[in-house]
């Protein structure tokens, strides 16, 4: 008879998290199981920015410890994170001024390094961007991004260091709950006891908790990337964007690439939709990031991918124990901030399952009954994805 302390369904950068997270606190009887392999939903079509500009402490927070992990991912798992300083600008309009200024506020407050700049400060950042008087700014410079594949790998591997197990193409087909308490959770091939089941199955978690009766209010959006080639004698660096004005994000990339992130307004299904790119969609985006960098109207395309972002009515996830399920434990709906929050979703999941709650961050105002009683979270900006 199989048996595991916990077990934890889906294998992408949080899971992988969780798993190590617990596993460093001396919980490894564990097991995470994934359906295909390790990071090939969500994790594997992040864009991968690394960005600390929100409108809540506790979102603030998570992303700014977080990166202080990035940083020192080998010294802390013994493999690489990724980790690349290309600092980070976001850019509004005049409406949104109030709100920037909020949020930078914000994070200083918490420590994080980041700050209002002017437009001719931006030009010295970056020379490469046409920027006016009239928008506003802020800029962060330890921003940058990582490498999705290495972290959710790193963090898998050295959790199997430390005891836990891994099983990769592992259909699991359901949670057993026996008198309100989490018993098993099932396979096609075996069915494996455990007191704790913790779900992170990103865009497949709303029919996969709707299963044991739990309704998360979940929606999968589709979010294109574009892949651009930059001119490399025109365009050879620029900072990762957050471009409101003219709705688009951007990081650099290995090869002179530019990877520009766009839409997140069809709502399709995690096991049908289009993973390519549309060919109107590429046309107005190069000419809208052509007006923020105007050199990169000589760019070439270089084709793109679409994933999910599973979102929640305030754009923020969902961690916490399910109530009324004794040892059901969920964290989904990251809505597009999943992989920059990882490193630190993985360290409060594992602090509520051994010790009832969040201490190194508190995640009370993150459970699933805030939908219920109305304590959604508000976001500075329009752009939920910003939340």
């Amino acid at each position: 008879m199989a048996t595991a302390e916990a077990v934890i369904v889906g294998g992408g950068v949080m899971g992988s998290s969780i798993l190590y997270n617990l596993a460093v606190r001396g919980v490894t009887d564990t097991l995470l199981l994934e359906q295909n392999a390790l990071a090939s939903g969500s994790t594997s079509k992040s864009q991968a920015i690394l960005r600390m500009h929100y409108s809540n402490k506790v979102t603030t927070r998570m992303a700014w410890e977080s990166l202080r992990v990035f940083k020192e991912f080998e010294e802390i798992t013994g493999g690489p994170s990724g980790y690349v300083r290309t600092g980070y600008v976001l850019i509004a309009g005049e409406s949104d001024r109030v709100a920037l200024e909020k949020n930078v506020a914000l994070g200083r407050k918490l420590g994080v390094d980041t700050n209002v700049v002017s437009a001719a400060e931006v030009r010295d950042i970056a020379p490469v961007m046409s920027v006016r008087d009239d928008e506003a700014f802020a800029y962060e410079p330890e921003s940058g991004y990582a490498d999705t594949y290495t972290v959710t790998t790193g963090y898998a591997r050295r959790a199997r260091e430390l005891g836990a197990q891994v099983r990769v193409e592992a259909q699991v087909t359901g949670i057993e709950v026996t008198g309100e308490r989490v018993t098993a959770v099932v396979t096609a091939d075996e069915r494996i006891e455990t007191p704790i089941a913790v779900v992170a199955t990103g865009p497949w978690s709303k029919p996969f908790l709707a299963s044991v009766g739990v309704d998360v209010p979940l929606s999968t959006v589709r979010h294109q990337v574009l892949m651009l080639r930059r001119p490399e004698d025109r365009v050879p660096e620029h900072p990762a964007v957050a471009d409101l004005v003219n709705d688009f994000s951007a990081r650099p990339d290995a090869g002179h690439l530019t990877l520009m992130g766009v839409g997140e307004d069809e709502s399709v299904g995690p096991d049908e939709y289009n993973q390519g790119v549309d060919m109107p969609v590429v046309e107005t985006y190069f000419g809208r990031m052509a007006n923020r960098i105007p050199e990169m109207g000589h760019a070439l395309f270089r084709g793109g991918w679409s994933g999910l972002f599973t979102t929640t009515p305030d754009w923020h996830p969902v961690l916490g124990q399910v109530s009324g399920i004794e040892g059901l434990y969920c964290a989904v709906g990251f809505s597009g901030h999943g992989f920059k929050l990882s490193p630190m979703i993985g360290v409060v999941m594992a602090e509520l399952i051994t010790e009832g709650r969040g201490t190194t961050i508190d995640i009370s105002m993150l459970g699933l009954d805030r939908f219920e009683k109305g304590n959604l979270l508000g976001s500075s900006y329009g752009m939920a994805v910003l939340a």
